[in-house]
């Protein structure tokens, strides 16, 4: 079926609109030079999309709809243009691979730590991973947002390489996987969490596609690797909407375990207390983890990722 031209500025348009409107400053300047090129989804995640032939058909549907309409409907059409129309999911944010300018030295310095190979263990994702590296101030017992202390015990003896960047998201850890960070080593084991920041503009289902995303894109950079993908840690208090959002992507990427490559872990309830709450001396801020938080990640994960590095 032939679609108009106009229509299909139109379909594009609301495409690009849509994105530019729902990204973090910066990344619509990018998108206005050259038009999104999401990465590939694994279909156990993706999210049902219609063809450009279902677009158009409903388009026209519509167009046939208004021009037999009441003249009262119509009057309310030509007044409000924008109030009716057919209007196609976006192009998912989440999977379009984009760097914030401010993480570029930090990814810089992780190029050049895997050109130089020799990693066995590699830890990606964002603050939550990125902490690990962090000492706390001296003196502090259980200090928050530091996890060195934790690191050093259990990962100190490994050839373990952190690749968190604080604030990244899942188009963030695709661009550094894109361009270096998954070239010159071959780890046995991958550690990933990822998705949390997403959640300022995207839905549950969309951080899900971005994970699978980047799910894939390990798999194509590191084919030997064993993948343990955490679910998102629990974030805010109950009820709040960031918290739902985050965890709603859990019970989506978990259809990305595999039991030979890929295997997914959720130890998000670790955290909690009986009321869900997530308490000061494990996450002061309800996001990033103490001392405390670290110790609780590493047993939990100590098995897991002692089978995968087999």
């Amino acid at each position: 079926m032939h679609t108009p031209a106009f229509i299909r500025r139109l379909i594009v348009l609301s495409l690009l609109g849509s994105l530019a409107l729902s990204v973090p400053v910066g990344y619509a300047a990018d998108v206005a030079m050259a038009a999104p090129v999401p990465a590939p989804v694994p279909a156990a995640v993706a999210i049902a999309r219609p063809s450009s032939a279902e677009v158009a058909l409903a388009t026209e549907s519509l167009q046939r709809f208004l021009a037999q309409a009441d003249p009262a409907t119509q009057a309310i059409v030509a007044k409000y243009p924008d109030l009716i129309g057919v209007r196609p999911p976006r192009v998912n944010p989440a999977t379009v691979p984009f760097l914030n300018p401010g993480f570029r030295a930090k990814h810089e310095a992780y190029v050049a730590l895997a050109q130089k190979g020799d990693i066995d263990l590699l830890f990606m994702g964002d603050s939550i991973t990125d902490f690990w590296r962090n000492t706390g101030a001296e003196g502090v017992t259980n200090p928050p947002r530091a996890g060195k202390a934790v690191f050093d015990k259990y990962y100190g003896a490994m050839k373990a390489a952190n690749f968190g960047i604080s604030g990244d998201t899942t188009q963030g850890v695709l661009y550094r996987l894109r361009n270096g960070e998954g070239q010159g080593f071959q780890p046995k084991a991958i550690m990933l969490m990822i998705g949390t920041n997403n959640a300022a503009f995207a839905s549950s289902a969309e951080i899900a596609e971005g994970v699978g995303a980047v799910v894939l894109e390990l798999r194509q950079d590191f084919p030997a690797a064993k993948i343990l993908l955490l679910g998102i840690f629990p974030r805010a208090n109950p009820g709040d909407l960031v918290r739902k959002t985050v965890l709603d992507v859990n019970p989506i990427i978990a259809k990305l375990h595999d039991g030979k490559n890929v295997f997914y872990l959720d130890i998000g309830s670790k955290f909690l207390d009986a009321d869900g709450m997530l308490p000061p001396d494990i996450m002061a801020d309800r996001l990033h983890p103490n001392e405390k938080g670290y110790e609780i990640w590493a047993e939990a994960v100590k098995g897991p990722l002692a089978e995968l590095m087999k």
